[in-house]
């Protein structure tokens, strides 16, 4: 498998946009979080995150499509790709969630930029006191951060079989280590 600084660099060629590496940055970090909470490879996850949307900002039209060409001329494996990929069903592409991984990214996705659009609002500008309950009302409030898919987030709880407030704790949580390099620190 190909190295973090490898994938890193991999997105830094495709995507130049500062706001679109900081949430790419900000799933691997809760990808992580999910790994290592669930007993799996950390760094497989992290690089999955990392990668989601490497197609992003130079293919829009094609999201998640071109993520398929970029990975596997780069030599990331089918499993890979389906996960990367798998993150835009039922938005573009047609490649469902298997694996407890895929399942998580496709959650944790939307929730990370719920998550920053929040922080930005507090008067502190740091994630490091911000709580569930505080992004739950945001995520209620369709009008805030009114480009966030809340559908895709609640599928992605349905999946996990988590409840809502618990799988925001926990993308705070994997947000906070990360706080300073996210922008999220205050």
């Amino acid at each position: 498998m190909k190295t973090r600084e490898e994938a890193l660099n991999l997105l830094k060629e495709y995507n130049k946009n500062e706001s679109l590496v900081k949430h790419a940055l900000a799933v691997e970090a809760v990808m992580r979080r999910f790994a290592r909470l669930r007993g799996y490879d950390e760094e497989y996850w992290g690089i999955v995150g990392l990668l989601h949307d490497v197609d992003y900002e130079r293919y829009p039209e094609q999201h998640c499509l071109m993520s398929r060409e970029l990975l596997v001329r780069t030599g990331y494996d089918e499993a890979f790709v389906h996960a990367v990929m798998s993150h835009g069903y039922g938005l573009c592409t047609d490649v469902a969630p298997e694996h407890p991984m895929e399942k998580v990214l496709y959650t944790i996705d939307e929730l990370t930029g719920l998550i920053a659009a929040t922080v930005y609002m507090r008067p502190s500008r740091s994630i490091l006191d911000l709580e569930s309950k505080s992004v739950l009302k945001k995520f209620k409030q369709a009008s805030f951060a009114a480009g966030v898919n809340r559908e895709i987030i609640a599928k992605g709880c349905e999946m996990l079989d988590m409840e809502l407030a618990s799988v925001i704790g926990e993308c705070i949580e994997g947000m906070k280590p990360n706080a300073e390099e996210l922008g999220l620190l205050g």
